[in-house]
């Protein structure tokens, strides 16, 4: 009994430690970035490291919002995001419930070649996609860069809401149709209340991933009415000039909202990812 209460002892202990490991090394970089964002340039460009700052300043912050386009370039990163995540919810859901509850010719092959399109390199997609949206009059615009977010954003929000949507039995929408309603009907009144949890966890996912993404930003935007803020913090390094402070401060404003975001849906993301890790 004693070799027993030594052992789980020692694997709890294990499991701690290894937790702790994987929590140092994701919150090292953000306090980091928070202490550089306080140091004048004079302690930052120095030839001895200073793991704190002697005489912390807000300049930084106020210099990066009030002599930059940072504001603008938010504004336009919450836009495009915006756009990105209804472009998705709204035809993604659709198109998920129809691969999960639905029989039709070249399902299977219509979702492996979701699959297929994740596989690919971004950086492939971007000449096909510049080419396009200057056909349609949408480069340089808060609707072409949504449009291109959602060509690399839309499967991953269909795979993961097919999983949700995989948990609902056909019967519930079988009842509602008999009951008078049609598919949509069905879908929005029934449905989606049962998996509106994973549809917030996808959501959020997706909102991420257009908020923090910079390739496509890069080389489909050229003015700053419609460049995001990973454009602007890349663009404010110079040849012979590497403000670490303004980009550290940058940095830190830009994970702001998302920290909002985590903590005003936190309950409802964690329920929703719980919910689809069972297959009912």
């Amino acid at each position: 009994m004693a070799s027993l209460k030594r052992s789980n002892r020692m694997k709890t202990v294990g499991a701690y430690a290894v937790a702790f490991f994987f929590l140092f090394f994701g919150l090292a970089p953000i306090v980091w970035l928070i202490i550089t964002s306080l140091k004048p340039e004079h302690e930052i460009v120095n030839r001895t490291l200073t793991y704190y700052p002697h005489d912390p300043i807000l300049t930084n912050y106020v210099d990066i919002w009030n002599q930059s386009s940072f504001p603008t370039l938010m504004m336009n990163s919450f836009i495009t995001t915006t756009m990105t995540v209804v472009i998705c919810v709204v035809i993604g859901t659709l198109a998920a419930y129809s691969f999960s509850q639905y029989r039709f010719p070249g399902k299977h092959a219509l979702l492996i070649f979701y699959l297929v399109v994740r596989m690919f390199p971004a950086v492939l997609m971007i000449i096909p996609l510049f080419l396009i949206l200057r056909a349609f009059g949408l480069l340089d615009s808060h609707l072409g860069l949504a449009l291109a977010y959602t060509s690399f954003l839309m499967p991953l929000f269909i795979w993961m809401m097919k999983g949700f949507f995989d948990t609902v039995p056909v019967e519930l929408e079988k009842a509602a149709r008999i009951d008078g309603c049609t598919r949509v009907g069905a879908l929005v009144r029934v449905i989606m209340p049962l998996v509106r949890n994973g549809l917030a966890a996808t959501a959020i996912f997706v909102a991420i991933a257009a908020w923090n993404e910079y390739m496509f930003a890069l080389m489909l935007t050229t003015s700053s009415g419609s460049r995001t803020w990973p454009v602007g913090l890349q663009l404010m390094i110079g040849e012979f000039q590497l403000p670490w402070g303004l980009l550290a401060a940058g940095g830190i404003i830009s994970i702001i909202p998302v920290i909002i975001l985590f903590a005003l849906v936190q309950q409802t993301m964690v329920r929703g990812l719980t919910a689809g890790a069972v297959k009912g």
